[in-house]
């Protein structure tokens, strides 16, 4: 099946599809993502980073056992000395993740429903599962940078299958940390992997494989889109997003999607692995 859609997704690495949600269910969506902060652990609270890594150990097990639930993750300046909370508790979260898909029946009906079913059709997916999600808030001042990466350094299939779907709730500005884009970098492979370590004996569970590839700044084109866009992700184009610098959060809903047939594998070494008895759900079969 040819689409337009295919080939724009082919050339840059991405498409961008205006008004997907209605305002009706960003809404809904927003408002869930809202709840979740009240939700989220009074102790023991994680701290993600892409950008620091201390403290490692625990919050790595936090993180790696995080495939089947729904797990907080604070922002870097959220979190004093002693594990208090030193912001209001609405714009302390870095993001929820990563089974919202399943567990939470908000995200739930959005993640499986016809119209994303519509897009992996059109993308030519033949068994597509939904491998993780997130609810990434991006809050006004304290949202941290998300570093250039390919997402499939995290989530690497053989052949690369993984599509990322990154729906907007509120509007995506040059000032608030819009996603940006190295069109067409999706041509030029993997770069790197994000690998359980192969060192049973150390203390980083994950490690990278080489060095952080250099980007150049200018290669960029940020996507500032209205809430209720989805932006469709190839697993290997280069994104990131700049620190929120201004007086507006960036809340936005994003899940994965990675092929299961045609001899694809999901690498064995991802830091995201399903449970023996819960396998990635898949949103349709095709049928020959």
């Amino acid at each position: 099946m040819h689409s337009k859609l295919l080939d724009e997704f082919n050339e840059n690495g991405y498409v961008v599809i205006e008004d997907f949600l209605k305002p009706e269910e960003v809404e809904t969506l927003y408002q869930a993502g809202r709840a979740l902060c009240l939700d989220a652990p009074q102790s023991n609270r994680k701290i993600f980073s892409t950008v620091k890594a201390e403290d490692a150990h625990s919050k790595e097990l936090y993180f790696l056992e995080s495939g089947d639930k729904v797990r907080y993750f604070f922002e870097q300046g959220a979190i004093g000395d002693e594990g208090q909370l030193v912001v209001d508790p609405m714009i302390a979260l870095n993001k929820v993740g990563h089974a919202l898909h399943v567990e939470h029946p908000t995200f739930n009906a959005l993640t499986f429903s016809n119209r994303v079913k519509e897009i992996c059709w059109q993308l030519n997916f033949n068994r597509p599962a939904v491998c993780q999600s997130m609810y990434i808030y991006k809050n006004s001042g304290i949202g941290g940078e998300v570093t250039p990466h390919q997402d499939s350094w995290f989530l690497h299939t053989e052949p690369n299958s993984a599509v990322g779907f990154w729906f907007a709730l509120e509007d995506c500005t040059l000032q608030n940390g819009c996603l940006q884009f190295i069109k067409g970098s999706h041509k030029s492979g993997v770069h790197r992997r994000y690998v359980r370590n192969p060192d049973t004996n150390a203390s980083e569970l994950m490690v990278y494989d080489r060095a952080s590839p250099i980007y150049p700044q200018s290669s960029f084109t940020p996507l500032q889109v209205s809430k209720g866009t989805c932006i469709v992700i190839h697993g290997n184009v280069v994104h990131k997003s700049e620190p929120n610098r201004s007086q507006k959060s960036r809340h936005a809903y994003t899940f994965h999607v990675i092929e299961t047939e045609n001899n694809v594998k999901y690498s064995e070494d991802n830091w995201l692995q399903a449970p023996q008895d819960k396998p990635f759900p898949v949103l349709f079969e095709r049928k020959a």
